[in-house]
């Protein structure tokens, strides 16, 4: 199971690094259900296993396009965010006071949270993309105007994928010209 999981994985990561979407310091939002990757109910299941797995797969967008990974907490953490200190201090986001565990964060969160260095948690991001496995709904973490990318890999495991990138407004009118 887990090779598996590895191998959907890196399918995904390489389509992503190919199609040339993300940009040096891009802030990139993972919301995972490792229940959903085991083929059980979101929420029932969890395994940090998995969640390492998908935690070192997703490396690549960090070493190749110094892409900043940021890890979607559970519903019971109200979905906040883990991600490097760096990273928040950078983009001057408060911190909360939380730890995310299994059980309130999610698998994928909590493994993250111990993993990332020096990692902290905040309550909302504005990603330039993003990864929802198993229907985690990320889309209230992505900037406004999101494009759903069509990947050929569309499962990790048993989870349903779906990829997003997001674009500026499109604002004017008839006169208006874009690139």
């Amino acid at each position: 199971m887990l090779s598996q999981v590895k191998k959907d994985l890196d399918q995904i990561v390489n389509e992503w690094l190919e199609l040339d979407y993300l940009n040096d310091g891009d802030l990139f939002v993972v919301g995972c259900s490792t229940s959903e990757v085991a083929g059980k109910q979101i929420g029932t299941s969890g395994s940090e296993e998995i969640a390492e797995v998908i935690f070192e797969a997703l490396l690549p967008l960090k070493r190749e396009k110094n892409v900043h990974v940021v890890f979607q907490c559970c519903e019971h953490l109200n979905r906040a965010l883990v991600l490097e200190k760096s990273v928040q201090e950078k983009l001057q986001i408060d911190p909360v006071s939380v730890i995310p565990i299994p059980t309130a964060g999610g698998s994928m969160a909590s493994y993250a949270f111990k993993y990332l260095q020096n990692a902290v948690v905040i309550e909302e991001v504005q990603a330039h993309a993003g990864l929802d496995i198993g229907d985690t709904m990320i889309g209230m973490h992505l900037k406004k105007v999101a494009v759903p990318l069509r990947l050929k890999q569309k499962k990790i495991g048993n989870a349903h994928v779906t990829a997003a990138r997001t674009r500026p407004k499109l604002i004017g009118g008839a006169r208006a010209q874009y690139k």
